[in-house]
């Protein structure tokens, strides 16, 4: 029988929709800059291809709970985005076997310290700090889902104006080429997160903003930030 110096931590878990069971979170990828107008917001190139960073799987806040404004930073920024829940997993897998590896999907929001994160462009530091901290993922329950990944409208709001409104085949890279893509820099597996990128109209939340996003045909997800 194995003895682990401390008590192992607890495995973070989201919802399934309208099921009563649990998806066990791996590790949580995400794509930068996938929408070309959110790609202009913030100074990039339409030539450059999509990248990923990552959070802890630990980051993720499930429906129904709220978020603490987090330390060092007075920038706080919202992001809509669709989320891929993998129930499979795999290395270099083709484009157009990329979606048999889907689970569901989510909504999700990447916060983001933005001060910190460019602070840590102008220094060509890591995001890490920006991207990564405590309770920066909010996602609804998973919707369990197969065939072709949604298309339709995605948005955000801020207390109850509109901040982001646009639609998820927007992407430039859509659903099957991102995990493509991921699954040539990682080995993929069942319980992993992919975040896949925000349009354009990202902007400042603060305490006691109330925060509503949804993806047409997935789900809604809203919280408030303390």
């Amino acid at each position: 029988m194995t003895q682990y110096a401390l008590a192992p931590p607890p495995v973070p878990v989201v919802p399934v929709l309208e099921e009563d069971v649990l998806f066990p979170v791996r590790r949580i990828l995400c794509v930068g800059r996938n929408y070309a107008a959110h790609r202009a917001e913030m100074g990039g190139d339409d030539r450059d291809p999509p990248f990923f960073f990552a959070k802890p799987a630990d980051a993720v806040v499930t429906p129904g709970a709220d978020v603490a404004f987090p330390s060092v930073t007075a920038d706080l920024h919202h992001e809509i985005e669709l989320v891929v829940a993998l129930g499979a997993g795999g290395a270099d897998v083709p484009v157009d076997q990329a979606l048999d590896l889907v689970f569901g999907y989510a909504v999700g929001f990447d916060l983001t310290r933005r001060d910190l994160q460019a602070a840590a462009k102008d220094k060509g530091h890591p995001w890490d700090a920006s991207k990564g901290f405590d309770q920066s993922a909010p996602i609804s329950a998973i919707r369990r889902w197969s065939g072709p990944a949604p298309q339709g409208r995605i948005s955000a709001a801020v207390n109850g104006q509109s901040r982001q409104d646009a639609v998820v085949s927007d992407m430039i890279w859509n659903v099957a080429e991102i995990i493509a893509q991921a699954s040539r820099l990682w080995r993929l597996a069942p319980g992993d997160l992919i975040f896949t990128g925000t349009p354009e109209g990202v902007g400042p939340i603060a305490r006691g903003d109330r925060v509503e996003g949804a993806v047409d045909g997935v789900g809604a997800l809203s919280f408030k930030v303390l």
